[in-house]
């Protein structure tokens, strides 16, 4: 097996589900987003937990992940986040994924394969844009768009979706956006209602609404980093707790590789395309047989650091798409070749060789976010299931 890998602590996930549910207010369900092959940490491994924990939907966001599910055994609803196009309707009505709709052609078309189809009534969520400016109806449309599926006669309303914009920060002016996202939303269930339609599972909070602002979590939430062992951006486990709200995570992926070559560097040698980096003087000079193909992204160069042995070294020079270089200093007796090499992964202070950077860290040496970093690995770095 290659040396390049991800290992997934499945333990960590159940961990972060356990976490999720402690804050939840009865009758809540879970929707555990799984989309993105995980968010890069195995769409099916997490899947298959997160329903064994409770969960009675899956977020999703194209077709094809959805149908990775159901022939991997998922049978939980499926709920596709992105429009999808018409030609994979029939495999979405085949597959039972439940999709977002909120224009009429969308309705008429899907209501039709349906029908064709000569399924019983397939359920669809209308989504409604209150503020995040990317899919959904108009608060003030809501209510005709229901009456719309309503009057279909394959398709049945199962339930209604927003999306917030900043839920995610904590400065006043955010907290009031989402406040008036929430408004517009319940007012758009309301105008459902009165139009004599259930508006059925109400959902519009994902990782840190679910958790921060828990009087949003109306029928259903929808986390997603969390579960992975990450805080959403603003809403940090200092932040939470400054609530009295308790979310212990733990993250579920190391990223992780071995010291394949160490080589003498004397003063003067350059490294790497476009020789960015000149030895100033004698060291030992590490190769890794990770890259920017595997996810490790050129742009982290420099600024990145590994962990060897509970010791941080500095990549240097440009990572190339299947190498890169560290500077392990002179006369290094500590590392040797294929000792692991650990990118990131939990920072579990019992181990001697745990890693010292987690997905957040090195989101922040590139101005990025952890969501990034773990979905940028790419499919031939194997993830290793414990």
């Amino acid at each position: 097996m290659r040396c390049t890998k991800a290992i997934i602590y499945s333990d960590n996930l159940r961990n972060n589900i356990n976490e999720i549910k402690k804050n939840l207010k009865q009758n809540v369900k879970l929707c555990c987003a799984v989309k993105a092959n995980g968010y890069g940490n195995d769409a099916i491994n997490s899947a298959k937990i997160a329903v064994e924990m409770g969960a009675e939907y899956l977020a999703i966001a194209t077709v094809d992940e959805g149908i990775e599910l159901r022939e991997a055994g998922i049978k939980a609803e499926l709920l596709l986040l992105s429009p999808c196009c018409p030609d994979e309707y029939p495999l979405l009505v085949e597959n039972h994924i439940t999709p977002l709709v909120f224009e009429t052609e969308v309705i008429k078309n899907l209501n039709k394969v349906v029908s064709d189809l000569k399924h019983s009534k397939h359920p669809v969520f209308l989504a409604v844009d209150t503020g995040m400016g990317r899919i959904g109806c108009l608060s003030e449309e809501a209510a005709s768009i229901a009456k719309e599926i309503a009057s279909s006669t394959s398709l049945e309303l199962a339930g209604m979706i927003t999306h917030f914009a900043v839920s995610d920060s904590i400065t006043s002016e955010n907290i009031e956006y989402t406040k008036m996202q929430f408004e517009k939303f319940i007012s758009a269930c309301e105008s459902v209602k009165k139009a004599g339609i259930n508006p059925g599972i109400r959902t519009c909070a994902a990782s840190a609404a679910a958790i921060a602002m828990p009087e949003y979590q109306l029928d259903m939430v929808r986390p997603g980093i969390i579960l992975y062992g990450y805080y959403a951006d603003e809403v940090t486990k200092e932040y939470l707790a400054s609530k009295k709200i308790s979310l212990n995570l733990k993250p579920v992926m190391q990223f992780e590789t071995k010291v394949a070559s160490i080589r003498n560097f004397t003063p003067g040698r350059s490294i790497s395309y476009g020789r960015t980096w000149t030895c100033k003087k004698e060291t030992l000079i590490g190769v890794l047989p990770v890259g920017y193909a595997d996810g490790l992204l050129r742009r982290n160069s420099p600024g990145l650091k590994v962990t060897i042995n509970g010791k941080a070294y500095p990549v240097v020079g440009r990572i190339c798409m299947d190498q890169c270089m560290i500077d392990l200093g002179p006369d290094n007796k500590e590392v040797k070749c294929w000792d692991t090499a650990i990118i990131f992964g939990p920072k579990d202070s019992k181990s001697s060789n745990a890693s010292l950077f987690d997905a957040d860290d090195i989101a922040k040496m590139t101005n990025t976010i952890s969501y990034e970093i773990m979905t940028s690995l790419s499919k031939r770095v194997k993830r290793i299931i414990q």
